[in-house]
């Protein structure tokens, strides 16, 4: 099916855009969401990354994910952390005043992620779906959760992703260079921002090209373009990791860590967060001893080893990270129910997202396997690592769209259904 051409962006959006951010900013006061965890120095604010900007605010550069001057780090990618030490160094380290900044900006942010999804479900699906899917963003309050409770970057990937398919879509009939311009910056802020959205984009440049092949339109120079602006947006950061660590790190390097917390002795599906740095010694004496990168050569080494001698295992556990991905994490609890409500709740808002993929691929609708691409490239590495509720937020607007359009297409058949009843009566 051909999509319509791109309509411009209504008052009614806009408006819903200042309401959603009023509402949001409200909720933070009501539910003194600015009055952050204490214990532990206040980890709680913004953990490594609060870390980070604590010690780019007070002189140190980055550095010190879990405090104690442990030098320079990669740890995290740069852009939240930079965010959060300007907040810092306006309203001070780790007071009410930057966690009402901080939450603030992530509410910004959660609420000006209406647009993209207007546009997006408006080129994919139509009028209706995307006012719906706008309305349901910006009103639910499991996405205010989010922005009005986490100081990360959990509000700023989604908006990141949903622009960078915005453009895609775009691009898929555009001749303009702008678009080509504008996908590489996005890919290369959401990359300082959150690496994993670079697991999207190799299948996003399939899709692109292939849609303008079909339609006669070259994609090699703009591709090019593409590329250079990525790099140069990342370059700097690389540049900086290479000449304090002496050797190449790409964006990150905690990925060791993150792979053992998930898989080792013990391990069933979830994070053994017993063995982070910041809430065990023994681990944050090694973290301190062994320097950054050879801590997380260690523990790399260490998880892989018991994948190659626990395949099995690992398989069994993977499985049930593909679960928890999408069902939600369980809570410890005494309870050995499998999941309680609040799982089942959020299971069922997954089901309802890929059933309407699902729909939307069989109906050939225009950007569906854009979708189904981010859909199944997006949660790859959690499936490997460790799930978490806030780890299917960054595609939560994709979810979104497609729950209201497959509620939306039930709709439709109910009435033809109601339709010949009606007529006899």
């Amino acid at each position: 099916m051909e999509r319509s051409s791109r309509a411009p962006i209504p008052k009614s959006v806009l408006w819903l855009v200042l309401l959603s951010f009023a509402l949001q900013v409200a909720s933070i006061g009501v539910f003194r969401q600015y009055r952050t965890r204490t214990p532990d120095d206040h980890f709680g604010f913004g953990w490594e990354m609060g870390r980070i900007a604590r010690s780019i605010a007070q002189g140190h550069g980055y550095g010190s994910p879990y405090g104690d001057s442990t030098g320079p780090t990669a740890w995290e990618p740069p852009l939240y952390p930079y965010l959060m030490a300007a907040v810092f160094k306006v309203f001070g380290v780790y007071t009410y005043a930057s966690a009402w900044a901080l939450l603030t900006i992530n509410s910004l942010l959660s609420a000006l992620t209406s647009i993209p999804i207007y546009l997006i479900a408006s080129q994919t699906f139509g009028e209706r779906v995307a006012q719906w899917s706008a309305r349901t963003w910006a009103f639910l309050p499991y996405i205010w959760y989010w922005s009005v409770h986490w100081i990360w970057d959990t509000t700023f990937t989604p908006l990141i992703l949903s622009l960078v398919l915005l453009v895609s879509l775009e691009l898929e009939q555009s001749r303009e260079w702008r678009n080509w311009l504008i996908f590489g910056l996005l890919s290369g802020v959401g990359a300082l921002a959150n690496p994993t959205t670079l697991a999207f984009l190799p299948f996003c440049g399939l899709w692109i090209w292939r849609q303008r092949h079909r339609r006669g339109l070259s994609s090699l120079s703009g591709i090019a373009v593409s590329s250079a602006i990525f790099f140069l947006v990342v370059t700097p950061w690389l540049v900086r990791n290479y000449e304090v660590f002496g050797r190449f790190v790409f964006l990150r390097d905690d990925f060791g860590l993150q792979f053992r917390l998930g898989n080792g002795d013990g391990a069933d599906g979830m994070s053994r967060v017993y063995l982070q740095p910041n809430l065990n010694k023994l681990e944050f004496e090694k973290f301190q001893r062994r320097g950054e990168l050879a801590y997380a050569a260690d523990c790399k080494r260490s998880a892989f080893d018991w994948v190659r001698a626990h395949p099995r295992r690992f398989l069994v556990i993977s499985l049930k990270r593909v679960f928890y991905y999408w069902n939600g994490v369980p809570k410890p609890t005494d309870s050995t129910a499998f999941w309680d409500f609040r799982s089942s709740l959020f299971l069922a808002s997954s089901v309802l997202a890929i059933w309407g993929l699902i729909l939307a691929l069989r109906q050939k609708r225009c950007g569906a396997w854009l979708f189904a691409g981010l859909i199944v490239t997006y949660p790859a590495v959690y499936y490997v690592v460790y799930p978490h509720a806030r780890y299917r937020h960054p595609i939560e607007p994709e979810l979104v769209i497609l729950a209201v359009f497959l509620l939306s297409q039930a709709k439709d058949r109910t009435r033809k259904l109601a339709a010949p009843v009606e007529s006899k009566a």
